[in-house]
């Protein structure tokens, strides 16, 4: 029996880019984004608290499925095991979006 993928998630979010993990990864029906279903967080079992982590946590509880905008995406790995969630200042960053034309489905203008 195979085991469910691990993903990896990096993204830019209000100057911050977050690193999530996530079970599923597909593109939506609303143009231009992704969804994420399913978040993977630490267990609460651990001595050791991350407090980004747990910020995370706290800013996706509840939620069922997140919309993530294609262009906001860095990168989307698969990985073996679930690490941990973070979030860093992405004032260092070095990665320059791709300009995108966001030209309407079906040709119209």
């Amino acid at each position: 029996m195979s085991k469910s993928p691990v993903y990896k998630i990096l993204f830019v979010n209000q100057g911050q880019t977050y690193e999530i993990y996530a079970r599923s990864i597909v593109q939506s029906e609303l143009y231009g984004f992704i969804e994420v279903e399913e978040l993977l967080f630490g267990e609460r079992t651990q001595v050791v608290v991350d407090p980004a982590e747990e910020k995370l946590k706290a800013e996706f509880e509840g939620v069922k499925r997140s919309y993530i905008p294609m262009h906001s995406v860095i990168r989307i790995d698969e990985v073996e095991q679930q690490g941990v969630a973070k979030i860093s200042d992405a004032a260092g960053n070095v990665v320059t979006p791709f300009p995108m034309p966001m030209n309407k489905p079906g040709g119209a203008d």
